[in-house]
């Protein structure tokens, strides 16, 4: 299957934006990138698609909110920054989804939730319950009071979690590259976009990871790493850029990408 026809085929979708995705230029939150993206998703629920969206930004929004504080990097700044943000950010979405008639729903997570049962438990019945009285979750880390023994570190494993969690059809990560590369194509002009990936194993034989970007925490490792864990529970994943209008255009065959072919559909 392409990924236009892995998206037709899904009905329960788990996508996330990253915060290079939501940054302007300038660092502060792009709030027509929002809308945009809202228009898009209200668009496939109407076609009967059920979405949850995993979205960083909330320090994006916290600087867009208290500029002062940008250059702080204390560990208690930045995690009040992401406690401001989070306000800002799902207000923001809130705002671009009910433009469209939709409701949204927060969800804040640790990974010490997804490692206690019963916490998995409550946190996929609230899932589900959104999703099917029409609702979109929105979907962030707790930054503001996770430490390092309790943190997942970046919503590419994030997004994999919810999406094993409520067992998702599809997991589609926007970033600011196009899909894995055979190199870094920031730095490296021949490098080539791998399209389709069926043996994530042999992938890390062939491409050579540069770092994480500006405004984001994972670089394309923790994209991989995603890829992993959804694959290995039948879930296939899509890597693309999240630039205006990319849900729509990967839809439509319009927009290439990277698809990690699910364990039931290849050799993940």
């Amino acid at each position: 299957m392409n990924i236009s026809e892995t998206i037709g085929a899904a009905r329960k979708i788990v996508v996330k934006i990253g915060s290079a995705t939501l940054a302007k230029p300038d660092g502060t939150i792009n709030i027509t990138f929002m809308r945009d993206f809202a228009s898009q998703c209200a668009a496939m629920n109407r076609a009967g698609k059920q979405l949850a969206l995993v979205s960083s930004g909330a320090q994006v929004a916290g600087i867009s909110t208290l500029d002062r504080w940008a250059r702080k990097t204390d560990m208690n700044y930045r995690q009040a920054l992401c406690a401001i943000g989070q306000v800002e950010l799902m207000n923001e979405w809130s705002g671009a989804f009910r433009l469209c008639g939709l409701h949204i729903g927060q969800l804040l997570f640790t990974k010490e939730d997804f490692d206690d049962g019963r916490r998995a438990l409550n946190m996929r019945n609230t899932l589900f319950t959104l999703v099917d009285e029409g609702v979109i979750p929105v979907i962030n880390e707790n930054d503001s009071v996770a430490c390092d023994e309790i943190r997942i570190g970046d919503n590419d494993n994030l997004s994999a979690l919810t999406a094993i969690l409520w067992n998702a059809d599809l997991l589609i990560l926007f970033s600011d590259i196009d899909g894995v590369y055979t190199d870094n194509p920031k730095t490296e002009p021949g490098a080539s976009l791998i399209e389709t990936v069926d043996c994530i194993s042999g992938l890390k034989d062939r491409i050579k990871p540069g770092g994480a970007n500006d405004f984001g925490t994972g670089g394309i490792e923790t994209k991989i790493e995603a890829a992993e864990k959804v694959c290995a529970y039948g879930i296939p994943m899509i890597l693309a850029n999240g630039r205006p209008g990319a849900l729509d255009a990967l839809a439509s065959g319009r927009l290439r990408g990277t698809l990690f072919l699910a364990a039931r559909q290849g050799a993940a």
